[in-house]
């Protein structure tokens, strides 16, 4: 397979502060909501990636489309460098990268039919002839299990799986080769969201579309990815394929994720890999490995030196120095 999506060091800003201090001059306090994260998906591919909330992994999704704009590094998208792009450019780009939201409904225009909703996607790109946009629209609510007689109803008539099912449909209207979902199942029923998992997992295969999935629920992960990238405090702290990931995970915040992952044994012991604390607040990160405050495993080195380069162990890269030894 060959590389579609390349992020290289990539870092996302935001100043904090009250508007008191804005016009006051004051130096007002930095979040870096992203600190450094470079990570490559092959075509094809379908990525998970986790971590809690707050981590960064929306605002990383947000920056590789430049809905938000990126403080430093480089977003190569098939080659083409993604942060240098014109408006114009930008936005041929955007037929081929596409999001899936969180909120079924905030994702919504309330005053659109469904199918003006999706056939506004197909007027906008002039994907085909006005007399063939009806036809396309049909199409395409067939493809994601939506049923014909909901083209001329609105959001507010629609169920949040309804809603989800339009969302797609419109990420998939221009013909995408990518598609980021973000935390897309996290406002539905479970039993809800076990239809769109299989919609995703059907879709990617038969369209051969790269996924990028961001959640906070790893059953979720494991189950409609190939390969997974785990965040912390806007780093990457661990990326492999899923089942080597959660058969043996190497990072300790890895570990304790999965420890935390909610089981059906009802005798089963509860596990003493739990997290230490809470998160430190991301305008204020430790020194070091910004890890350290929670890790059971921390060493001298890791409260004081600078953050750790991965260490690659087979197909897995971590960023830790419990593998320091691994080369």
């Amino acid at each position: 397979m060959s590389t579609l999506l390349e992020i290289e060091d990539l870092r996302v800003d935001f100043q904090r502060g009250s508007l008191a201090e804005l016009f006051s001059g004051r130096e007002r306090s930095r979040l870096r909501a992203v600190n450094g994260v470079s990570l490559s998906v092959e075509r094809g591919e379908t990525l998970g990636l986790v971590g809690e909330s707050g981590c960064g992994k929306s605002t990383l999704a947000r920056a590789v489309l430049r809905l938000v704009e990126p403080s430093g590094g480089r977003v190569r998208f098939d080659g083409a460098d993604v942060l240098a792009m014109n408006a114009a450019e930008l936005f041929k780009l955007r037929r081929r990268m596409q999001m899936v939201f969180q909120d079924p409904y905030g994702s919504l225009n309330p005053r659109l039919t469904v199918g003006a909703a999706l056939g506004e996607v197909f007027r906008v790109h002039e994907l085909c002839p006005p007399d063939q946009v009806g036809e396309r629209v049909g199409r395409l609510m067939r493809d994601v299990g939506l049923p014909p007689e909901l083209v001329d109803r609105r959001p507010a008539a629609l169920s949040g799986g309804q809603c989800q099912r339009v969302g797609i449909a419109r990420a998939l209207a221009v013909g995408p080769d990518l598609v980021i979902a973000d935390e897309a199942v996290s406002a539905l029923d479970v039993s809800i969201q076990a239809q769109i998992l299989n919609l995703f997992a059907s879709l990617q295969k038969r369209m051969s579309l790269t996924l990028v999935f961001i959640s906070h629920d790893l059953g979720v992960v494991r189950y409609l990815c190939r390969k997974i990238a785990v965040m912390y405090l806007g780093r990457l702290v661990e990326i492999g394929p899923t089942e080597e990931v959660f058969a043996d995970p190497k990072h300790p915040y890895t570990r304790a994720l999965i420890a935390a992952m909610p089981r059906m044994d009802p005798e089963g012991s509860l596990s003493e890999q739990g997290l230490l604390g809470e998160p430190p607040s991301p305008t204020d990160v430790p020194g070091g490995c910004a890890f350290h405050p929670r890790c059971a495993l921390a060493m001298p080195a890791c409260r004081q030196d600078p953050a750790p380069a991965h260490r690659a162990l087979g197909r897995r890269d971590v960023w830790c120095r419990l593998y320091d030894d691994a080369g």
